[in-house]
């Protein structure tokens, strides 16, 4: 069992990226801002109360969720790796981390420690519940709603810093509605962070992709049953290593000005427009989840108002905050008008200037382009493999050479792997590709629930 504890609460630092100078008439301003956290920091001791438990890295409670339903008997050996894989992240877990097993059908069961209950992971309670993984059988439908909404009380009842689940399914969605899972997702968001994990190939990557997505976590396909044991330890591992909760990207812009856009673009691309709380008089706040010791990047896009050639303004500045009581939910800090949050002491401005150099106004910031060539390549691949489904075979073609030719320019390596798997690439340079006649199902679903991930810039 690996120790995780550290500590301090990590070091947060801002770095804005972008060309400020603006032509004549010119409105829009592009950053790049680059968060990065790192670990040995300290931010200021209500935070760090409020996130670590004494003696310990910082409090967390973990709720695994494992779908139980029928289809986890076919072919037997998935259920049995679902088993294993739940087992090696309960190995996984931190001593005195909060943690429950939730076992998945059409309805939601609490499979350890039971009673509505959390358990304390120690070597004890380590070993109780692989026990009562044994019991483990498959049969009966999926609800995934009714899973988040069980892992939910049960993570709320613990005085943690993190919250996080851990999620698994190998089927669709087909004992809830569309909207009965969103509006769990609803529910939960701001309120636990979730990995989520699709197993074999008949299961709706959009479903998966979009519960990752609403509670700011990663989504991935593990094709093949037996690599789930090393994906759920290194999903457990990522969790373990999360020292702080709720960290909310705040954007202040002066008056007149406003935000087009704020998403993030590394290490995956992810619109956070549409979530904005107020927070205050002209400032937002962005949620981004929890942080361990890493670094990622964010496109923020503002539309200034207009001014004469030699002025200069502050676009936006960009802070970084975190709920003082430390875990409750990003609606608490919204409720308040943003009141009950710590600034944790980084930020970063962004400016325009006014230039009649065109060599100045024109140029493109490197970064700026090259996050928005990732986001058009991740729109690229989504929209071909759509196509390709309703068979509309050239717009898929264009789409996906679209990509092809994206991602070689940008050294998106892993990316161009995955499409030469579903097109024959003629020339990636100028993206010419034809379709494959035939694409392996797990090839054609992994392109797709891979295909926000994105590679940084080289600064």
């Amino acid at each position: 069992m690996a120790n995780f504890a550290k500590s301090h609460v990590p070091q947060f630092s801002v770095d804005v990226y972008q060309n400020e100078y603006l032509p004549e008439g010119g409105r829009e301003v592009n950053a790049i801002v680059t968060v990065t956290a790192t670990g040995g920091g300290t931010i200021g001791s209500a935070v760090a109360a409020s996130v670590y438990a004494p003696g310990h890295g910082p409090s967390a409670a973990v709720a695994i969720m494992v779908d139980c339903s029928g289809s986890m008997d076919y072919p037997p050996t998935k259920m049995r790796n679902a088993r294993d894989a739940t087992a090696a992240a309960i190995d996984t877990l931190r001593d005195g981390t909060h943690f429950a097993v939730i076992g998945g059908t059409h309805v939601a069961k609490e499979v350890y420690p039971g009673s509505g209950r959390l358990a304390v992971a120690d070597a004890r309670t380590r070993e109780e519940a692989k026990q009562a993984l044994r019991r483990l059988s498959a049969g009966g439908g999926t609800a995934i709603g009714t899973w988040l909404r069980l892992a939910d009380r049960l993570l709320s009842s613990a005085d943690v810093g993190i919250r996080h689940g851990i999620l698994l399914t190998d089927g669709r969605n087909e004992h809830e509605s569309p909207e009965d899972l969103r509006a769990a997702l609803d529910e939960c968001a701001g309120r636990f962070t979730c990995d989520a994990r699709g197993v074999g190939t008949d299961w709706e990557v959009k479903e998966v992709t979009g519960i990752a997505s609403a509670l700011l976590g990663t989504a991935d396909i593990v094709a093949d049953p037996a690599g789930l044991a090393a994906d759920f330890t290194q999903m457990m591992e990522a969790a373990m290593g999360k020292e702080v909760a709720d960290v909310a990207l705040r954007v202040w812009t002066p008056v007149g000005t406003t935000i087009k856009y704020v998403k993030q673009v590394a290490p995956t691309v992810e619109e956070l427009t549409g979530r904005r709380t107020e927070a205050g008089p002209r400032a937002g706040d962005y949620p981004t989840g929890s942080w361990g010791d890493e670094s990622r990047d964010y496109h923020l896009c503002v539309e200034v108002p207009a001014a004469g050639l030699g002025q200069e303004m502050l676009a936006a500045r960009v802070s970084l905050v975190v709920p003082q009581s430390g875990g409750t939910s990003r609606s608490s800090a919204a409720e308040s008008g943003g009141g009950t949050v710590q600034n944790l002491g980084a930020q970063g401005l962004v400016r325009a200037v006014w230039t009649d150099d065109m060599a100045a106004s024109t140029s493109i910031n490197p970064q700026v382009a090259h996050y928005t060539g990732q986001a058009e390549l991740a729109q690229a691949i989504q929209q071909g493999l759509d196509l390709r489904k309703a068979g509309d075979f050239d717009g898929a073609t264009a789409k996906l050479g679209r990509a092809v030719q994206l991602a070689s320019a940008s050294g998106n390596a892993d990316t161009a792997k995955l499409l030469a798997k579903v097109v024959d690439v003629v020339d990636a340079a100028t993206g010419t590709v034809r379709l494959k006649a035939k694409v392996e199902e797990a090839d054609e679903m992994t392109l797709e629930t891979r295909s926000t991930k994105t590679v940084r810039v080289k600064k």
